[in-house]
């Protein structure tokens, strides 16, 4: 006797649920039919999101850098049925002149970074870093503050290779940017509490 048929779920179907979660949480699609949620991030997260902003403004065409489209938290559609929220995302101007206004964004970007926090952490490695570089985005920031250390890699063969580490207040060129990049400041004083 046949077992009851397993239902298919759609990205449609998958999106709406995310669009019904509560003020506060977000959610993404990072395997076939299954929404991941999570809530608003830490301090210690907040505080490296802004400093890798704020380390990007010259390359930022948002607030009249020259370069990147770079955006906070966008949704973007991956590999026709995979949503993924990266803590930032980055555009080069040279191949998307204007960033479309749809919302998920379909247009592949060019640099993803993620924020590990103790909630998203495994996520971030896996699956979210190897459906990054399966999707065709060149390069992924992993950025940790417990540990101080940003990770940096580029999808070669499509996997994702480490190319590139910076730790505590090095000062830095990290690619794919062309500026030099200082980490003072990105970490909160003290040691991260325990997990």
């Amino acid at each position: 006797m046949a077992g009851p048929a397993r239902s298919f779920r759609t990205f449609a179907d998958l999106y709406g649920e995310i669009e019904r979660l509560p003020e506060g949480m977000t959610g993404e699609i990072l395997e076939e039919g299954v929404v991941r949620t999570m809530s608003r991030p830490g301090k210690r997260h907040r505080r490296s999101v802004r400093a890798c902003l704020e380390a990007l403004s010259g390359a930022d065409a948002n607030v009249r850098g020259t370069g990147w489209w770079i955006e906070i938290e966008a949704e973007i559609r991956l590999l026709k049925d995979r949503l993924a929220v990266p803590d930032l995302s980055g555009w080069r101007v040279e191949r998307v002149s204007e960033l479309p206004d749809q919302n998920p964004l379909t247009v592949l970007p060019d640099w993803c970074c993620e924020i590990l926090s103790p909630s998203t952490a495994r996520d971030d490695k896996r699956p979210k870093l190897p459906l990054y570089a399966r999707a065709g985005i060149a390069w992924t920031w992993l950025v940790d503050p417990a540990l101080r250390l940003i990770e940096v890699y580029q999808t070669i063969n499509g996997l994702p290779t480490q190319v590139a580490t910076a730790q505590e207040a090095e000062q830095r060129v990290l690619p794919p940017f062309e500026l030099e990049i200082s980490l003072e400041g990105w970490w909160l004083p003290g040691p991260a509490p325990a997990e």
